[in-house]
């Protein structure tokens, strides 16, 4: 086997021609040019402008953002409700006594303004202390 004989067993790859004559210098329109031209040129990292985006603030910024509970009072009980009845968000809802939130059930709180006199049990609410002992002489129930 002789020199010439000898036959590559990979093509090399095609290198890109730039600067086909004209007047536009070595790359001929063909690109190459601005920042990837420069010496020492340096892409900012896509992190720190966003991370420079975010306000400058002070103090724990994981808040918990707390809903508080919508309150009913216990004459407002005592005029909606008949005695035996199931005092519960649901039924606080159709009473029109509160609202939902954010499409649903709020969380609600009892209050002892006012009196009452008739037997209610009170289910999945928060009750203050004054209001359910005016409930547990009423002779209602709080769960």
């Amino acid at each position: 086997m002789q020199i010439h004989q000898l036959t590559a067993t990979h093509l090399n790859p095609n290198r890109k021609r730039i600067g086909r004559g004209g007047k536009r210098g070595t790359y001929s329109g063909h690109g190459g040019k601005g920042q990837t031209a420069r010496s020492g040129r340096n892409f900012r990292p896509i992190i720190r402008e966003v991370l420079k985006r975010y306000p400058k603030l002070r103090g724990y910024k994981n808040h918990t953002v707390s809903i508080r509970p919508q309150t009913v009072d216990v004459a407002n009980l005592q005029s909606r409700f008949m005695a035996g009845q199931i005092v519960n968000p649901l039924a606080l809802i159709e009473k029109n006594l509160v609202s939902r939130q954010g499409g649903k059930l709020p969380g609600i709180k009892i209050l002892g303004s006012g009196n009452i006199t008739k037997s209610l049990k009170i289910v999945n609410c928060l009750v203050s202390k004054s209001a359910a002992e005016k409930i547990k002489q009423a002779g209602g129930t709080i769960r």
